[in-house]
């Protein structure tokens, strides 16, 4: 039964991880961008929710309806004003940016919140569990985290190909040219893109937060996640990277089943063994 529980554990942990990664995913397949900041713009998240919970006293999963919206807008401005003027065929200009991004988000954290780690509590649901035949338990709280990426996912996808901002999205992404001769500005909908990516990231923020601590720091962890379940599920496949949430959570699991040790080591051995024998992944996008 410890292994059963350990792959069911992987698998819930796959939805944290699914929510790192939708983002990323997100903006990959609208304008082919890398952000290295995108773990710090996690962290980020995962402070706010800090400071409206301490400052309103209200349950950290109640903050995600005033920290989307901030983070959503921080990011409509952040490509408006930033990341649009970096885009173009040198993949370099873009890189270089969001690294940059992520020092000053890191330093300013650090200014603003010293580098003491810090933790969101949510009370009960913290530790409340479903019991399951076998003697299993399940946390309330990692299965609320996957139902919610499921959800989140589920929602992208439909967004991405059944709305008006989906339509804009691809067009722009498969020729920017002829969108914006067909009317669409590319900016404001790299813009949207952008924000609806960080809508996302303040969701999986607020449960990073509240699943385990996090510093200023914590950044580049959370990125080397995200980029993994990109990877292995196939760029630009919001389907794909729920999959690669999911396969990297239970080798994690597996892994430290073996050895507690070996956590992070078995999901990076995953990773590097689909990237040998899918290089793109095990569900590259097609577009259609």
């Amino acid at each position: 039964m410890d292994w059963v529980n350990a792959i069911i554990q992987g698998i819930l942990l796959g939805g944290l991880y699914a929510l790192f990664a939708a983002g990323l995913s997100l903006i990959f397949g609208v304008m082919r961008l890398v952000n290295i900041a995108h773990g710090d713009l996690i962290v980020l998240a995962a402070f706010l929710g800090l400071t409206v919970t301490t400052a309103l006293g209200i349950n950290p999963l109640l903050s995600i309806a005033i920290v989307a919206p901030v983070m959503g807008l921080i990011g409509y401005v952040l490509q408006r004003v930033v990341l649009n003027r970096t885009l173009g065929d040198d993949i370099l200009p873009p890189l270089l940016v969001t690294f940059g991004l992520s020092v000053i988000i890191q330093n300013g954290l650090l200014e603003l919140y010293s580098a003491d780690p810090q933790k969101m509590s949510a009370g009960a649901i913290e530790t409340a569990s479903v019991a399951l035949p076998g003697g299993l338990n399940l946390g309330i709280l990692p299965l609320l985290m996957f139902v919610t990426a499921v959800l989140i996912i589920g929602a992208l996808q439909w967004i991405f190909y059944r709305s008006a901002w989906g339509r804009a999205f691809r067009a722009t992404s498969d020729n920017q040219d002829i969108a914006q001769l067909m009317g669409l500005n590319k900016s404001h909908v790299f813009g949207l893109a952008m924000a609806l990516s960080l809508v996302v990231v303040a969701v999986a923020g607020i449960f990073l937060g509240v699943r385990t601590s996090f510093d200023p720091s914590a950044g580049p962890g959370r990125l080397i996640f995200g980029f993994e379940a990109v990877i292995i599920g196939g760029l630009g496949n919001l389907w794909g990277t729920l999959a690669g949430g999911i396969i990297l959570g239970v080798s994690q699991n597996i892994g430290a089943q073996i050895n507690p040790g070996w956590q992070l080591l078995a999901g990076h051995i995953a990773f590097l063994v689909i990237l040998a024998v899918r290089p793109r992944g095990l569900f590259p996008r097609i577009d259609g």
